[in-house]
């Protein structure tokens, strides 16, 4: 027994001791690798549906878990890539999604799939969110490998595969493989993430045609706005029609330039003989984690075009976005509620048209339009008492327009609370001061993580604190800089958890 208690004592000395060795060892032999391969890794184009791109990235992951020395296995929705421990220790997780969010390249600067390096950032689809992250673990999991520390951990690294789309990956994996004992999720911020608020989506849905009230000589051809739920728009784009004889668009373009526009967002028009193209441009964003960063421009299109269309479900659906859109936070559908620690609500009127569809829901009626409205909610604010709220929000909407939106929507989410006081959570904000110097109080994100999807999972970096978060946005990057800060933090955690004594129920204080 006595050896035991001092084979511990050396370890956690050990642990405490020895991170600039493993430190040292990452800046000798394996950083020179961070930057080619998070080039590599962002030009597989693993959106949703491109199959493709995913068999080369898995292709990509497995060469390289080859040459660190790590074991790989396929179990279809998720990668394992794995340093073991001893036989029967503790298994740490280390969980990323290789996937990615959709791109409109034409609105990018460069090429959304190269990993252009500029100004001393990585840009690409991914850079941030989740390729950064996965290059990052990869690397520092090999530089413990190498140091000889001895580890009381086996570490084991899931790449999913739908995060951004369907959040499948997780729920297919667990039903037959173990999760691990706990694991760190690097797909948010740091120092360690303690709430998560829940992810839901209002869709209100309705016929395009008009009914009787405001007429004019147009009708709305076609409207479409946005790209994903979890991305503020920076396009929507609305087509009117000429009903009868020769178009005279020129008033209507005279009264439209006249408007104001929210700030940070421009308006386009374009007449050609019956039809007028009216289309608005803004900034994309993070519609969880940096909501305030985006220009919505699909509040802009129907800022502008209030009081200027026919009455009918087109006039309707942007009226309600209207509603929606009056501020960030939810005040325009009653969401007015405020927590010290969580703050509010977070809404992102995120897409419009014919097209829009989301997996964690129906698919629309064939013929009909829909809009759709992120909304991000601390507790108590998500399930039942949230989708009853939004359904008296729609209704009272009908009430007062005359309108007939239909209203659906996805309320399973749950907020994701930690207990500040835990033993993981105390740990990872231990190690982040130990190598930052610094000492953030803990986050709270919009973000929605697999933390949420895997039982004894918590989000832990790789975005610092105080900085905009780049996921999901136009010309999405990464500092190198800070890359190699991350780099410097997991390290510290790896050989505090990795290295040291098992932790006995660690999400309790």
């Amino acid at each position: 027994m006595r050896q035991l208690a001092l084979a511990a004592l050396s370890v956690l000395s050990l642990s405490a001791q020895d991170s600039a060795r493993v430190w040292k060892r990452y800046q000798k032999q394996e950083a020179p690798k961070l930057l080619p391969w998070l080039q590599e890794v962002i030009r597989f184009p693993t959106v949703a549906g491109n199959t493709q791109a995913w068999t080369d990235q898995k292709a990509w992951l497995q060469a390289r878990a080859q040459e660190l020395g790590f074991a790989f296995k396929d179990t279809g929705a998720v990668f394992e890539i794995e340093l073991p421990g001893s036989e029967g220790v503790p298994v740490i997780g280390l969980v990323i999604h290789g996937d990615v969010q959709p791109v409109e390249a034409s609105r990018w600067s460069f090429p959304p799939f190269a990993g252009t390096v500029k100004d001393g950032s990585v840009i690409g689809r991914g850079a941030a969110d989740d390729k950064g992250p996965l290059v990052q673990a990869l690397l520092a999991m090999k530089a413990l490998k190498e140091s000889g520390l001895p580890r009381t951990h086996t570490l084991r690294m899931l790449v999913g595969s739908d995060e951004e789309s369907g959040s499948t990956d997780m729920g297919i994996y667990l039903k037959d493989h173990k999760a691990p004992d706990y694991s760190l999720v690097l797909d948010s911020g740091f120092p360690v993430v303690v709430g998560e608020k829940a992810w839901n989506a209002l869709w209100v849905q309705t016929t395009p045609g008009e009914r009787p009230g405001r007429t004019e000589p147009y009708t709305v051809e076609s409207l479409n706005a946005g790209l994903s739920p979890s991305i503020v728009p920076d396009q929507a784009k609305l087509v009117l029609h000429w009903k009868e004889g020769t178009a005279d668009w020129t008033p209507l373009m005279k009264r439209l330039s006249a408007k104001p526009l929210p700030p940070g967002t421009h308006l386009q028009t374009k007449a050609d003989g019956a039809s007028l193209v009216i289309a608005t441009t803004g900034k994309s964003a993070h519609g969880g984690v940096n909501l305030e960063g985006g220009r919505n421009a699909l509040l802009a299109l129907a800022s502008v075009v209030k009081d200027e269309l026919p009455s009918g479900g087109a006039d309707d659906l942007l009226a309600f976005a209207r509603q929606a859109g009056s501020d960030l936070y939810g005040d325009g559908l009653g969401l007015t509620e405020k927590d010290p620690l969580w703050g509010r609500a977070a809404v992102n009127v995120a897409m419009a048209g014919p097209s829009v569809q989301v997996t964690r829901m129906g698919a629309p009626i064939a013929g009909d339009w829909s809009l759709l409205i992120n909304i991000r909610t601390p507790p108590p604010l998500f399930g039942k008492a949230l989708h009853d709220r939004m359904d008296a929000q729609v209704a009272a909407f009908n009430a007062r327009a005359g309108a007939t939106l239909i209203t659906d929507g996805y309320y399973l989410d749950t907020p994701l609370v930690f207990d500040p006081q835990a033993k993981l959570v105390k740990r990872l904000m231990a190690d982040y001061a130990k190598a930052t110097g610094e000492h953030p109080a803990p986050a709270i994100s919009g973000g929605g993580t697999y933390a949420k999807r895997i039982p004894n999972a918590i989000a832990f970096g790789m975005w610092f604190p105080d900085k905009p978060y780049p996921g999901h946005d136009v010309d999405e990057k990464v500092p190198v800089a800070d890359l190699e800060r991350g780099e410097k933090v997991l390290i510290e955690a790896l050989v505090d958890l990795a290295c040291g004594a098992p932790l006995a129920d660690p999400f309790k204080p």
